[in-house]
């Protein structure tokens, strides 16, 4: 591991604070643990506000900021500089939060389906009809480019305002507005075929 320079005052004299997130994504990749704990403290409050800002849960926030890190670092050497840092790591913050949402949502529709007796028309295919439209729905949010699926996920399924996904993806509000009502339409075209009339509240 590289040694790191200390000052007389014990300060990092490593210049690692003086890097750019690529270089030191480069290093962490050399097994430079150094560089990527400075990563870690550029990153950790941003991570963490955007997870507990989804969660509402301080002790879920706490546990998934750090799979959200664990994530970061066994997928660095996949990491694009043609993305900007911050934009790479609220995408693995999100899905990471979504992920979690989606799995505690089939647990409860689970134990739903478990003390639910159909009744009537609301039958088995009823049932199977609507898994198929969610499973639909996800692989065409999925398909979506990813300067789109973010934004509409965050925003239909996240529940965050304009101005809470402006702030967590670090873009503009205008294009926040902007990349959801295309994502929309996009989405109504993927599931859709551009029929006006099968619309749904996107």
């Amino acid at each position: 591991m590289q040694q790191t320079d200390v000052s007389k005052d014990g300060e990092n004299m490593s210049g690692l604070d003086t890097k750019t997130d690529y270089e030191l994504v480069r290093e962490s990749c050399s097994g430079n643990q150094e560089a990527f704990a400075e990563l870690i403290g550029r990153y950790k409050n941003l991570v963490y506000s955007v997870v507990l800002r989804m969660v509402n849960d301080p002790e879920d926030a706490n546990d998934l900021a750090q799979e959200v890190f664990l994530k970061i670092y066994r997928n660095l050497d996949k990491y694009s500089p043609s993305f900007q840092f911050s934009t790479w790591v609220i995408r693995i913050a999100t899905n990471t939060v979504i992920d979690f949402r989606r799995k505690k949502r089939m647990d409860m529709v689970s134990m739903e389906d478990l003390s639910v007796e159909p009744v009537g028309e609301n039958s088995p295919e009823d049932a199977v009809g609507r898994k198929e439209r969610q499973k639909q729905l996800k692989a065409a949010i999925d398909a979506l480019p990813e300067m789109y699926r973010l934004p509409i996920l965050l925003y239909h399924l996240e529940g965050m305002s304009y101005q809470e996904i402006s702030k967590a993806l670090k873009i503009p509000l205008s294009k926040v507005k902007n990349r959801i009502f295309r994502g929309r339409k996009l989405l109504r075209e993927n599931l859709f075929g551009g029929q006006e009339g099968e619309k749904n509240d996107l």
